[in-house]
């Protein structure tokens, strides 16, 4: 690795474990830059599964006040996103370049509407008091289908759940930004541990990106925390317009 391979990975790794703790779609930054400094797309993803887990375990650990009391609730999410991330990482080693891609921008156009649109959908839904957790199977399944996309592209999952849990629960936004990172982190170590075992990985790539993910991380977590809801929507979707749009232009 040159040294300005080191300072743009380092760059984008910073920017990615940052914007992921607040937002979700950090990989739409490091992977591009792995791709454009000559990576071949498959060891990009690999690679930038790997090193990301850091920054996003750093970003879940920053949002812990939010989770209070929240055990439960999380360890049945978690459950999904761990199923859900085992079969996406299958997919990646089984099916043809590009297969999956090919419906990425209407996931996450889909994911930035509800987003949107969620507090004038879920005021119509609410049947149970602020915060008490009751949910049917479909969160479950939304759940498992988001894992499976993380486990094969990562990019935008976080975009994805904040918008289905948004809809489908009636938590401040903050505590929902909590789980998207818990469940997130979940994703990215379960399929960064099925990578590093039998798909290409390069190491030094892992190594730089931990690093500065973890140090995004960190930032991230403050910045996001202080966020009022109305700012932290708006920011999920313009952050998701844009992966929008680089997906497509892609």
């Amino acid at each position: 690795m040159t040294a300005e391979h080191l300072v743009w990975i380092s760059l984008a790794g910073v920017w990615a474990g940052g914007i992921n703790t607040v937002v979700g779609s950090g990989t739409l930054v490091t992977f591009p830059v792995l791709v454009a400094l000559g990576y071949p797309p498959v060891t990009a993803t690999t690679s930038n599964a790997i090193g990301l887990i850091g920054g996003s375990i750093t970003g879940a650990y920053g949002y812990r006040g939010e989770l209070t009391g929240q055990r439960d609730r999380l360890m049945r999410y978690g459950a999904a996103s761990f199923l859900g991330a085992i079969g996406g990482s299958a997919l990646l080693l089984l099916l043809p370049p590009g297969a999956f891609e090919a419906v990425v921008p209407a996931l996450v156009g889909m994911s930035v509407l509800l987003v949107a649109v969620q507090p004038l959908i879920a005021g119509r839904l609410r049947r149970r008091s602020e915060g008490d957790g009751r949910t049917g199977f479909g969160l479950y399944l939304l759940v498992f289908l988001i894992g499976v996309y993380g486990g094969y592209f990562t990019a935008a999952q976080g975009i994805m759940l904040v918008g289905a849990m948004g809809l489908m629960l009636t938590d401040p936004l903050q505590r929902l930004n909590a789980f998207k990172n818990v469940l997130g982190s979940i994703v990215n170590v379960v399929a960064g541990a099925i990578y590093a075992v039998v798909a290409p990985v390069d190491w030094a790539v892992v190594a730089v990106l931990a690093v500065s993910s973890t140090v995004g991380g960190v930032i991230g977590a403050k910045v996001g925390r202080r966020l009022p809801p109305a700012v932290l929507r708006a920011t999920v979707v313009v952050i998701g317009v844009v992966a929008v749009v680089h997906l497509v232009t892609a």
